[in-house]
């Protein structure tokens, strides 16, 4: 089982680095074709790749080496097209906002998903606990670091990637929503990235004028968007997380900004004033602190009379 273990965490930890690369990947195919030719194309091509996944995920063995009843059909697909059309609005904020800022940037921002989510349980009259407040205030420092000026000023691209951050967030409480029901996880991505790429492909022709020339320029972009981010890093996302706890999965994927920013340095010559760096490593930390379940006071003794321990209960 150890074994299983560790072979989860090194899927998920390929998942975070060909979705950091990923940033580098839409960067560079801004430079051949607009926002929603680009996501059309690597969405659908998601869409498809997926396809041939669906049989090779039935033939792997259940985490628990049992198999629980799926959600109907219609749930899962109404969660796909739900998701598909949340995919829609984040992918498009984060496309348009890698136009006016760095990869590495983008990647940091984005990791603050993370964060917001348990913002968003708040508000929802969830329990939020302590630490993540802490740690929520410690990733907007570190976000004015990283994306405030000396003109106290923040860049339109930051804002952007900032506002799909919070409709990333948006996103995962809608999936972990479906798949309390037991939906089937890659056929609702599927229909995800098929309601994506259809809406996509229709504001592509409505906003903008797509050349086959500028698309099959930008080939290497959009397959490597389509094929290792979409299809390639969910398959191993998947099959990762089928034996690797959801804490350290989490933490896992979350070094996709890591990744983000390396790739952004080395492919695109991008480079981090040591304001942003710090901002950078700042986000890193509060990511990272959000998903290790440290206590804050050693267990009490005092049983029911321990007002922690009655909220625990």
């Amino acid at each position: 089982m150890q074994r299983h273990s560790l072979r989860g965490s090194i899927m998920l930890l390929m998942t975070a680095a060909i979705w950091g690369l990923a940033f580098v990947a839409q960067s560079d195919g801004m430079n051949y074709v607009g926002p929603f030719t680009y996501n059309a194309c690597r969405t659908l091509l998601g869409g498809f790749v997926l396809i041939p996944v669906l049989g090779l995920l039935k033939l792997l063995p259940d985490k628990h080496g049992e198999k629980r009843e799926q959600a109907p059909l219609k749930t899962t697909v109404k969660g796909g097209i739900i998701c598909g059309l949340i995919f829609t609005v984040a992918g498009m904020l984060q496309q348009y906002g890698i136009k006016y800022t760095t990869a590495g940037k983008a990647g940091f921002v984005t990791a603050l998903y993370i964060i917001i989510v348990p913002v968003f349980g708040f508000i929802l009259y969830r329990r939020t606990s302590l630490k993540a407040w802490i740690c929520c205030l410690a990733a907007m420092i570190g976000f004015y670091l990283l994306c405030i000026n000396e003109g106290f000023s923040v860049s339109v691209g930051d804002l952007l990637v900032l506002a799909c951050a919070f409709f990333f967030a948006a996103h995962i409480m809608v999936v972990d929503r479906f798949n309390a029901k037991n939906v089937n996880g890659t056929l609702m991505s599927c229909i995800q990235f098929f309601t994506a790429g259809t809406i996509m492909l229709i504001c592509m022709f409505i906003f903008e004028r797509p050349s086959p020339d500028d698309i099959l320029a930008a080939w290497l972009p959009i397959l490597y968007g389509g094929v290792m981010s979409c299809g390639v890093a969910y398959t191993l996302q998947i099959i990762g997380q089928r034996y690797t706890e959801p804490t350290t999965a989490t933490l896992l994927m979350s070094l996709e900004s890591v990744f983000a920013a390396l790739s952004g340095w080395l492919l695109l010559g991008e480079s981090l004033t040591l304001k942003e760096l710090a901002g950078c490593v700042l986000v890193f930390i509060a990511v990272t602190a959000a998903q290790i379940n440290i206590p804050f006071r050693k267990k009490s003794n005092k049983g029911a009379n321990d007002p922690d321990e009655k909220v625990s209960q």
